[in-house]
């Protein structure tokens, strides 16, 4: 990363990107960019367009204008499973487990894009070592997991693919303190071993201590952007996303 906070070496860009659900403009000349090895998270309230910059970067949903380069290459117009193929990997929001499934089986869809083989074991053996539950769950249908576990699978899930990049929608969503701790943990040191992280969440707190940079976006677009030690000491991150109201005498 360089002096000024800017990311070294882009993995992901977003460059004027507007996005539209019928006559609705959702994202706005919106200007993101990730480094290689980075954490970055996405803040923002409901309706500010967080969930929309995850469809767009998976291709769920397709930007009017402007373009979305990963690692050097326009991608705005390529399927989902190309984008998988290329080496990014989503953990959806709310988990979006195949709940009549085993957990065993959730992880092989997660590969699903890559030839099975020793790559497929090496994987399957890191999910464990990061994730020695979701071991011991293997063989249980998913749908019977607490959320926590579901998050850990579909972490998990996404590892499977072996990605340069993993999108995460809301990790803390629906889970335990405890759970939410170990989860952001895992996070780092996913991280530490060499994968770079996209974030949209709404628990400023937790994400702000893990990530590297930050963007606050509010009905679909930036109005803030910097490293996270600069964004927790600003004014207006503390009142409206880390809870502490400014107090003036």
């Amino acid at each position: 990363m360089s002096s000024n906070g800017a990311p070294s070496e882009l993995m992901l860009e977003f460059k004027d990107v507007d996005t539209f659900y019928g006559d609705l403009h959702v994202l706005k000349q919106v200007n993101y960019t990730i480094g290689r090895g980075e954490i970055v998270s996405l803040l923002g309230g409901n309706a500010s367009g967080k969930s929309t910059t995850m469809k767009t970067i998976m291709g769920v949903v397709r930007p009017a204008r402007g373009t979305v380069t990963f690692d050097g290459q326009q991608i705005e117009r390529l399927p989902t499973a190309e984008r998988v193929r290329r080496g990014i990997a989503p953990v959806l929001e709310a988990r979006r487990l195949f709940t009549r499934m085993t957990v065993f089986e959730n992880l092989e869809m997660g590969a699903y894009t890559r030839k099975r083989g020793a790559e497929f074991d090496q994987d399957l053996e890191r999910v464990y070592s990061l994730f020695p539950r979701v071991k011991e769950r293997q063989a249980q249908v998913a749908g019977t997991l607490s959320g926590g576990e579901q998050q850990m699978v579909a972490i998990g899930r996404a590892l499977m693919a072996r990605p340069r990049l993993i999108c995460m929608d809301e990790p803390s969503m629906g889970l335990s303190p405890l759970f939410v701790e170990q989860v952001f943990g895992i996070i780092q040191e996913i991280n530490r071993q060499g994968t770079t992280i996209f974030m949209v969440e709404q628990n400023a707190n937790m994400a702000l201590s893990v990530a590297h940079r930050a963007y606050v976006l509010q009905t679909g677009q930036v109005v803030l952007s910097g490293t996270a030690a600069e964004l927790r000491q600003n004014p207006s991150i503390r009142e409206a996303y880390l809870g502490e109201m400014q107090v003036t005498v």
